[in-house]
């Protein structure tokens, strides 16, 4: 985790600090096991072979009926694969398929082109609701919401 999250990049548009070391590492994995233990999220890493991770993806219920809240970050050296891309798709699918979610967001603040891109590819509409602050956030972070098929547009 340590080679994967001590990025700038990761720094500058995610709750995790640099330096991101072994300590940080272990105590971001131990909050993990616990919001997981407890139901509040799920972190799954990102792999092409099921073994060597690349990055993660995040899913937590935002506390509104249905809806869930999806973030994810991709170490430096994968990036323009693709990769988050393909698993917001499948985290998404999951979501309306596996839990029933009628809502699908992403949180992204505004100067954050790589996150908007991947939201755009995967299949996610910037909404008109208003930017929200949230600890551990430097910006304020625009909601993205996913559209499924026959669904109807909601702002």
């Amino acid at each position: 985790m340590a080679a994967l999250f001590d990025d700038q990049a990761v720094d500058r548009w995610t709750p995790l600090r640099a330096p991101f070391d072994q300590a940080a590492a272990r105590a971001y994995l131990d909050q993990a096991r616990r919001r997981r233990a407890h139901g509040a999220r799920l972190q799954l890493a990102i792999t092409t072979d099921g073994l060597q991770p690349l990055g993660e993806i995040l899913l937590f219920p935002t506390g509104a009926g249905g809806e869930v809240e999806l973030a994810y970050a991709v170490g430096a050296a994968h990036r323009r694969r693709r990769l988050a891309v393909r698993a917001v798709q499948l985290i998404t699918a999951w979501a309306y398929d596996s839990l029933g979610a009628t809502r699908v967001i992403l949180r992204i603040p505004p100067g954050n082109a790589a996150s908007t891109a991947v939201a755009r590819s995967a299949g996610f509409e910037l909404t008109t609701a208003p930017p929200i602050s949230r600890e551990g956030a430097r910006d304020p972070l625009h909601t993205w919401l996913h559209r499924r098929a026959g669904q109807p547009a909601t702002g």
